[in-house]
């Protein structure tokens, strides 16, 4: 079995104060890489900041031989964004993975939420993984090189109560990574979600003692850092916690063509255990595929 290694490269991580983002930031050290380690260091609810946090794992970094620095940059500030890349590639020439991980949670019932509650959610999760992705995209397209690491959620993937906002933006970020598969990979750049189910500071209020000991992020990790190896996937979702990891996947089935003529709401009501029946699912690489498998249903019809 062949290291893993990071040697010459850069990486990024956002939300990298603690928790998941602090246990990826050490792990890519310790392989080799130059890491950013970005952290606002604002409370779980995204509410004040400082950069403290993140000088802490640097510290960590150096103090076993590594090369870091600190970024305190919100990863919803656009100007906070371009410094952090430029602050990277002032250092470092060179950005070649970022793993987006910055979160925060702001769980109520829907009957309850407010719309800032939505807002600020979608903008951490969402846009703060668009907005340093966007920022680092054309420097990984001159290099011909990219890896990049989008955080997910089973909330996102299938739901979780009081959590409607973070399963928004969980989804969306999927989506996201779908198109990105695709048009980064004349470029060798390569983007794949991670699922976590770890024991952090958005998650300590939810899970028994017992519990959060066996879901430790550093259990997380493994999975993340192959998916920023060079030998990583594309636009796959990684599930993974407490050393358990699979993939999550959209199937579709295969369906039935019902005609044109005469179609009705009554004709898919009667034709529904055909429509949901799991016999020939796939999983679509783009939407293109999905496509061809609607126009040779029609064909054979």
């Amino acid at each position: 079995m062949t290291d893993i290694r990071f040697d010459g490269k850069v990486a990024i991580v956002t939300g990298a104060g603690g928790g998941l983002g602090k246990q990826h930031a050490l792990e890519l050290a310790r392989r080799g890489a130059k890491v950013v380690v970005n952290d606002l260091g604002g409370s779980v609810d995204g509410s004040g900041g400082s950069s403290a946090a993140a000088q802490v794992v640097v510290d960590e970094i150096k103090a076993m031989g590594g090369e870091a620095i600190a970024n305190g940059s919100s990863v919803t500030d656009d100007a906070g964004v371009a410094n952090m890349v430029s602050q990277t590639m002032d250092a470092f020439g060179r950005i070649d993975i970022l793993v987006a991980n910055a979160g925060i949670l702001r769980d109520k019932s829907f009957s309850k939420i407010e719309m800032a509650d939505f807002d600020a959610v979608i903008a951490v999760h969402l846009m703060g993984t668009v907005k340093p992705t966007k920022a680092v995209w054309e420097i990984m397209k001159a290099q011909n090189y990219g890896r990049i690491i989008v955080t997910t959620s089973s909330t996102g993937l299938y739901g979780n109560f009081g959590q409607t906002n973070y399963g928004a933006a969980k989804l969306a970020l999927v989506g996201f990574m779908n198109t990105l598969k695709i048009e980064g990979q004349k470029n060798n750049i390569r983007v794949n979600a991670i699922s976590p189910v770890a024991a952090t500071r958005m998650t300590e209020n939810l899970m028994p003692p017992q519990m959060l000991d066996m879901l430790k992020p550093e259990f997380v990790t493994p999975g993340v850092i192959y998916l920023v190896s060079e030998d990583a996937p594309t636009g796959v979702v990684l599930t993974a916690g407490a050393g358990v990891f699979s993939i999550a996947k959209v199937y579709e089935t295969e369906g039935v063509y019902l005609g044109k003529d005469g179609l009705s709401a009554e004709e898919v009501a009667a034709n529904w255990s055909k429509i949901e029946d799991p016999t020939g699912a796939a999983a679509y690489f783009n939407g293109g595929e999905q496509t061809q498998k609607f126009m040779r249903l029609v064909m054979a019809g």
